[in-house]
């Protein structure tokens, strides 16, 4: 029987992936607004800081949740990028920033 080319190629590039220790992607996701995903997010990431792993808060939006702010205690908040677009200034999660500080783990909420 003879090997598919396509198949040896794919295999190499599994292999290569399987050796790269790359990052990871978790992703908390709810049914509705308020159900929790900011809070088990942040609460996950505390677990993970509380270990000794290097955490940033890359963007995270309270909607004005008292709770939800009291869990950004403690945790290093990276600044925002901010933009111009159609004469208003907004402001957006900052990957370069992110990307430069080297965290473990950042936290981007509200993808």
């Amino acid at each position: 029987m003879a090997v598919d080319p396509r198949n040896q190629k794919a295999d190499a590039l599994l292999k290569s992936l399987q050796q790269h220790q790359g990052g990871q992607l978790k992703i908390f996701i709810g049914a509705a607004p308020g159900v929790g995903k900011t809070c088990a997010m942040l609460n996950a990431a505390r677990e993970y800081m509380q270990q000794g792993a290097s955490v940033k808060i890359g963007l995270i939006e309270t909607h004005g949740r008292a709770e939800t702010q009291r869990l950004l205690e403690g945790f290093d908040i990276l600044p925002r990028r901010e933009i111009s677009y159609h004469d208003q200034q907004l402001s957006e999660f900052d990957l370069d920033a992110a990307l430069a500080a080297k965290p473990q783990l950042i936290l981007v909420d509200e993808l």
